[in-house]
């Protein structure tokens, strides 16, 4: 079982399978519009437009299990990423990443590399990093800035 096995809905309601992403570094991140982090849309769309061409990929995935701070639609969060961070990397469709109803990509994820907590989510902005063979390198809290990653991309990348 690897990353490339699961397939997400994109928030135009598409399945794509993770599987067109190999070869790629992957930053999977569970975002929010309404949270204290979400100003981490703007660094993570830095991090994007530098090493997009070099083959970062930055993957979002919008989820409003932790104080209702993801409560638009997946047409109102397209809008809110764009018009307020110029967001161009992939924001998919709305998913849960805790419980019973969690995505299998975050079950997956979550019990690939467990946190001080376990293996569930803390909250919002909680980052993967996957190289490009699709190995999970590393899980980042979610006070983690998106830029203090950049090293660890620049050597995945090099």
């Amino acid at each position: 079982m690897s990353i490339y096995d699961f397939t997400v809905k994109t928030a135009q309601g598409d399945e794509k399978s993770l599987g067109e992403y190999k070869g790629k570094v992957l930053l999977v991140v569970n975002t929010a519009s309404k949270c204290g982090f979400t100003p981490q849309y703007a660094e993570l769309q830095s991090l994007y437009d530098a090493y997009h061409k070099k083959g970062l990929e930055v993957l979002a995935f919008p989820c409003d299990q932790f104080a209702h701070q993801e409560p638009g639609t997946d047409a109102e969060i397209q809008s809110f990423c764009q018009m307020n961070y110029g967001v161009t990397f992939p924001v998919f469709s709305k998913i849960d990443v805790n419980g019973k109803n969690a995505h299998p990509l975050y079950k997956y994820l979550r019990n690939q590399k467990k946190s001080v907590l376990g293996n569930s989510i803390k909250w919002n902005f909680t980052k993967f990093l996957v190289d490009q063979q699709g190995n999970l390198i590393e899980r980042y809290a979610p006070s983690f800035k998106p830029s203090e990653i950049t090293p660890e991309i620049e050597k995945l990348l090099a």
